[in-house]
């Protein structure tokens, strides 16, 4: 009888303990699940503080306090059929650019207006020749890593038709058109596709052109070149020459192009013959671009000299404006200015460390299309104390980001570069 007893005993004994344990237990299971949900509850509340935020936000830069809408270049389109595009100027390579690495950092600072067009548009004044070595002047290469960090950028129309195109032989005209092309098919179904004109398949091939469907629209693009600096392989090159035959021949193939595919906007760059480093437009060739224009053409797009010069927006009739030339937008990226003239910033030369990024909008409406913005971005190529050239925007901010910095001789040389660059301005002409 004594050992069921000790054993009843022990029961009782352990029986208040175990209890214990387990109210124990359960009450610290409890604690965890109240503090978890605790935490959701609070992350839950500053999330939608935070969405508040965002959205009383938007309203201040949207509204004015008496809920008026603040008309900006941005909203005023926001319910109209309009589209977009950024036109910049020669990507160049020389040995500084392609030296430094990291060619992403290169466009940071422009990035955001490069994408927010949903067609941009360069020059691309270098082979792309992966079995290659990079090369600088006279004789320009790249590699895939230096040409995908501007289409990663933003920009998804590249000219390819340019004095520099067969610097590299036939062999790097190939493989420039085998990698544009390889892009263009990998991106075609994404939201960004990459176009690119100016380069043919064989002597035989007529002149490349790309139709570009974009948000409705429908685009088309060609690029053409008339400045080579070795007559090689100009026949795998959209290549015109400047005589007086030839430039009515090209503008009958236009007019044809035109013709034959219907579309919203027509744009052709333009590498053209002009000197170099001149800031005026030459007389004769804007005779040219004009009958190019009557031709068809909606935006010319001229580079070359490396310098930026004037743009000519061109009204209709009915005072409408339809049309847009862009003489030359400078350079985006270059190192053609190593060493500024600090002291001296109206030089010829100091004028290639400067380049314009224009934005134009059309609009599709009851009266046709029609350009209702224009909006041109200065640009520099700086060079940051560690040598690494850069585009920066060139505005007020940045002369004071430079001062802060403590780079006062930069800081008064791009001041004196932004007045003497606003002395660059587009025009209106009647037709």
């Amino acid at each position: 009888m004594i050992q069921p007893f000790l054993h009843i005993l022990k029961i009782l004994i352990l029986l208040p303990a175990a209890i214990y344990i387990l109210s124990f237990s359960s009450c610290v299971t409890g604690k965890k699940q109240k503090k978890a949900q605790s935490e959701e509850e609070a992350a839950a509340q500053e999330q939608e503080r935070l969405a508040q935020e965002a959205m009383e936000q938007a309203f201040l830069e949207n509204f004015f306090p008496d809920n008026t809408p603040i008309v900006t270049s941005k909203t005023v389109f926001q319910n109209s059929d309009t589209m977009l595009m950024t036109f910049a100027g020669d990507i160049m390579a020389h040995s500084p650019n392609y030296s430094r690495g990291h060619y992403d950092e290169i466009y940071k600072d422009i990035e955001p207006i490069i994408k927010e067009s949903s067609l941009s548009f360069a020059n691309l004044e270098t082979p792309v020749d992966e079995k290659r070595g990079f090369s600088t002047y006279p004789s320009f290469n790249v590699h895939q890593s230096y040409s995908n960090a501007a289409i990663e950028a933003g920009f998804n129309v590249f000219s390819l038709a340019n004095n520099h195109t067969n610097d590299q032989g036939l062999e790097g005209i190939l493989e420039t058109k085998k990698y544009f092309d390889g892009i263009m098919q990998q991106t075609l179904s994404s939201a960004r596709p990459v176009y690119a004109c100016g380069l043919k398949d064989s002597p035989s091939s007529p002149f490349t052109y790309n139709v570009i469907k974009k948000d409705g629209w429908t685009v088309l693009f060609m690029a053409v070149t008339e400045i080579l600096n070795q007559n090689a392989h100009s026949t795998y090159i959209n290549y015109i020459r400047t005589d007086e035959t030839a430039r009515n021949n090209f503008i009958k193939q236009i007019t044809e192009l035109k013709a034959k595919n219907p579309c919203d906007i027509f744009i052709l760059s333009v590498h053209c013959a002009e000197p170099e480093y001149i800031l005026t437009v030459n007389k004769k060739q804007a005779e040219f671009y004009h009958k190019l224009m009557n031709a068809g053409v909606d935006v010319l797009w001229a580079n070359h000299p490396h310098v930026a010069k004037e743009w000519e927006v061109i009204m209709d009739e009915e005072d409408i404006p339809r049309k847009i030339i862009f003489y030359a937008m400078g350079n985006t990226i270059s190192a053609q200015r190593t060493s500024p003239s600090f002291t001296n910033p109206n030089l010829p030369r100091e004028y290639t460390g400067e380049g314009y990024l224009a934005q134009v909008r059309f609009l599709r409406d009851e009266n046709g299309i029609h350009i209702v913005h224009v909006n041109p971005t200065l640009i520099t190529t700086y060079i940051t104390p560690e040598l690494l050239y850069v585009i920066k925007r060139l505005d007020e901010s940045f002369i004071q980001e430079l001062k802060e910095e403590e780079r006062d001789k930069w800081a008064k040389y791009l001041e004196q570069r932004i007045k003497l660059m606003k002395n660059i301005k587009g025009k209106t002409t009647w037709q």
